[in-house]
Parts: structure tokens; sequence; C-alpha cells
């Protein structure tokens, strides 16, 4: 656990501390700073489209190898990055280390599964919980520290010695594939296939987050449409595999597929909260930025207090139950965000963002540890990139949904703030209705 716990760590302070640095990379290369955004971007996208073909590698070869060599590639790119000598080699560096995240992220849920004895499960997922937390409080914390005094090449500077006492410490301590992993290679039309269609979707998401007055649709329709058409014929393919890249045979478990609607409806409302409070609290109540953050963080600090304790109620208490009580907390602390009055004091403030975070880490570890473990244990590659791409859709649908409030209501101080937050209630609204259905009873919990 301290090799997944370390290589989780890196790849979230990673995704966290670059955000600050576009500016000064801008300022640097003399460019429009609206392309520095393909930093952040080439990140995101080359870790979507690869996360479930090498979670369908690691069902077949071992999740040892892809989490490790995912690692060792992570590692080498955060060389060329720290050396790229201009924005396109940067770029491509970043690309680079999305696809060595999407190699330790597509497997990390189902090496928790290995690592774990059965009735402890609960709390490793906890743990990554609390791991994530944390790290995003960190990593812009880190990252103001680093570059008030430094060039942000040394944002990359730690990245390989971490990664390599990862690798190496990983080779000693990760559990082995199991016996009788299947040694057949992807399909490389299957894998170009996926690259396309979520590639495709998530530009086409892009285009119309940035969309202004109706300029850009026409890219994005046409993105959207080359998805949609690749997802087709990607679809046909993979109904006739046994054991398909694209796991939509998990989705026929019941409470699979509402555990997946729950995740995406649940980061769809946490994207829109999480980027509209900053907005919230400082153009519209006027607090200061650097009391902002420091507001901020009481809610992945919530979650990071309550993850622990949750996951030891796991197994103990029906994991929909659990899920659905905290995104009714959670929609209750968006309500006391969108409801809070000008003027209002720090703790005020405060108690509704804690309120968030803790709503969310009660529903966050069952819920996770409900998509691992309902798959057949041979599939826990395949469930945990399904983890993986639920977050992803959710974060980019949360993305366009507060984009869209700031287009329709442009210029009006608070409003569109406001009825985003209303936008994510009715988010947090559904992932609840979508986890009160689910019926995961204790005693089959435990059996997992």
């Amino acid at each position: 656990m301290a090799v997944i716990v370390c290589g989780l760590m890196i790849c979230v302070l990673d995704s966290t501390m670059l955000n600050l640095a576009l500016p000064q990379m801008a300022r640097q290369w003399q460019i429009d700073p609206s392309y520095t955004l393909w930093v952040v971007n080439a990140n995101q996208i080359a870790s979507l489209v690869l996360l479930l073909p090498l979670a369908a590698l690691g069902d077949r070869l071992g999740y040892k190898r892809v989490y490790l060599w995912g690692m060792l590639v992570f590692g080498l790119a955060s060389i060329m990055a720290a050396l790229a000598p201009s924005l396109p080699w940067l770029i491509a560096a970043r690309a680079l280390q999305g696809m060595g995240m999407a190699g330790a992220l597509s497997v990390n849920g189902a090496l928790v599964r290995q690592i774990y004895p059965r009735g402890m499960l609960g709390q490793g997922m906890a743990l990554n919980s609390m791991v994530v937390a944390l790290s995003t409080v960190m990593g812009p914390v880190l990252a103001a520290l680093v570059l008030s005094q430094l060039n942000w090449r040394w944002l990359f500077s730690l990245h390989l010695p971490l990664a390599l006492w990862v690798c190496w410490l990983g080779m000693q301590a990760l559990p082995k594939p199991r016996q009788g992993s299947d040694a057949r290679g992807l399909s490389w039309w299957d894998v170009g296939l996926n690259v396309v269609m979520f590639g495709s979707i998530f530009l086409a998401l892009d285009r119309v987050s940035h969309s202004q007055g109706g300029q850009g649709l026409q890219w994005a329709a046409l993105w959207l449409g080359i998805g949609l058409i690749a997802g087709v014929f990607y679809v046909r393919r993979q109904k006739r595999e046994t054991q398909p890249m694209l796991p939509l045979d998990l989705l026929r478990i019941p409470v699979f597929a509402l555990s997946m609607g729950a995740s995406i409806s649940a980061f769809s409302a946490q994207t829109i909260a999480f980027l509209a409070v900053p907005f919230l609290l400082i153009e519209t109540h006027g607090v200061s930025i650097g009391r902002a953050g420091l507001l901020i963080s009481a809610w992945p600090l919530a979650l990071a207090v309550v993850a622990p304790m949750v996951g030891r109620k796991i197994g103990r208490i029906p994991a929909g139950r659990l899920g659905a009580m905290g995104m009714s907390l959670f929609a209750a602390g968006l309500c006391a965000l969108a409801l809070l009055p000008v003027g209002a004091a720090a703790c005020d403030i405060a108690w509704r963002l804690a309120l968030c975070g803790a709503g969310f880490a009660m529903f966050q570890s069952p819920n996770n540890h409900t998509i691992v473990t309902t798959a057949p244990v041979h599939r826990s590659g395949a469930a945990s990139g399904m983890l993986g791409s639920a977050r992803h859709t959710g974060q980019g649908l949360g993305a366009v949904c507060l984009a869209g409030a700031f287009v329709l209501w442009p210029g009006t101080e608070g409003v569109a703030e406001q009825r985003a937050m209303w936008l994510a209630v009715a988010f947090a609204v559904l992932a609840a209705c979508f986890s009160g259905l689910r019926y995961t009873p204790v005693a089959a919990a435990s059996k997992n």
C-alpha cells in the first residue's frame, strides 16, 4: 500500500500543481495564455483514452506489470517536460505523462482489491480517497511555494526519483500476477476506436465549454459526430468479445450500473461546485484570493477526516445506504452554499464547504468499493478502468455545465455561480437516488 499511496499521490499532485504555472509559461514563451491550456488538456486526453485499454491489459498480463511500466513512463516523461525547449515539446511530454498516469490509475482499484483482505477492503478504498483529498490540498500549496522561488520546470524535478523509488519498491512489494493470466494482447483496432471515441468526445466537450456566442459549436458538433461514429463501430466489435475492453457486460449487473450512474452524477456535481466556489467567494462575496484558498481547503480536509471513518463502516452498513446519506449531505452543503448570504463570516462559509467534503467522503469510498467488488475477480482491472472513466466523464460533464451557466447568464454578478450551484444540487440528488436504488446487503458485501 505504500507503493499505491505514493504513486497515487504523485499523480494527483502533478494534476493539481500545474494550473498555477500556466501564466508563467505564457510569459516565458510570449504566447497567448489560451494555448497553455493544452498543457493540461493533453495530459487529460492521453489519460482518458488509455484507461480502459490499459485496464484490460492488466486483466490479461497482470496489474503489477501495467502499474510499474506506467510509473516508469510517467517519471521519464517528467524529465522531458522539465527540459522542454518549447510549448509543443512540453505538450508532447505531458501527453506521455498522461499515458504513464493511465497505467498507474487504471489498475489502482484492482491492486487494492488484491492487497487487502476482503473484510478490510473498504478501509483500503477509504485510504485512497483520503490520499487524493490531501494531495488535492497540498498540490496548489506546494506549487505556490516552488513558483515563488523557482522556475516552473522545478515542478517536474522530483517526479523521476519518486517514480523510480515506487518502481523499485513495487517490484518487491506488489502482488504477483495471478496464475492463469491471459497473455493475449489487445486488438489494435479496438484500441484505436477507443482512443478516437473518447478523444473526440473530450474535444467536443472542450469546444462547448470554450464557445462564446455560439462560435466554435460547429467544431464541437464535428468532434461529437466523429466520436459517435467511432463508438458505434467500437460497441459492435466489443459485443463479440468474451472479455471486452469496453466492459459493457459489467453494466448488465444492476448494482454495477447504478454505482456507475451515481459516480458520474456525483463527480459532475463536485466539479461544478469546486470550480464555481472560487468565483462565488471572490467575485460575488469579495473574499480575497488567499483567504478563499484557505476556506476552500475545508472541503478536502473534511473529506480526508471522514473517509477513514466511513471506510470502517463499509461491510457493516449497506453501501447504497451510505452513498445515499452521503449525497444527501453533499446536496445540503451545496444548497447552503447557493444560499450563502452576502458578508457571511469565514466560519459560516467554512462549515458549508466542510459539509460538502464530509458528504462526498461518505459517498465515494462505499461507491468505489461497490464498483470494484461487484465485478468478478478476473475482471477487477476492467472495473477499475470503469471507475476512472466515470470520474473523467463526470468531471468533463460538470465543466461543460458550468461553462454553459456562464454563457447563459453573462455579466450578471453572482447569478451564474448561484444557478450552477443549484444544478450541482440536482446532480447530487440524482446520485443519491442511484445509490438508494442499489441493493447491497451487508452479507453480500462481506462475501466480496
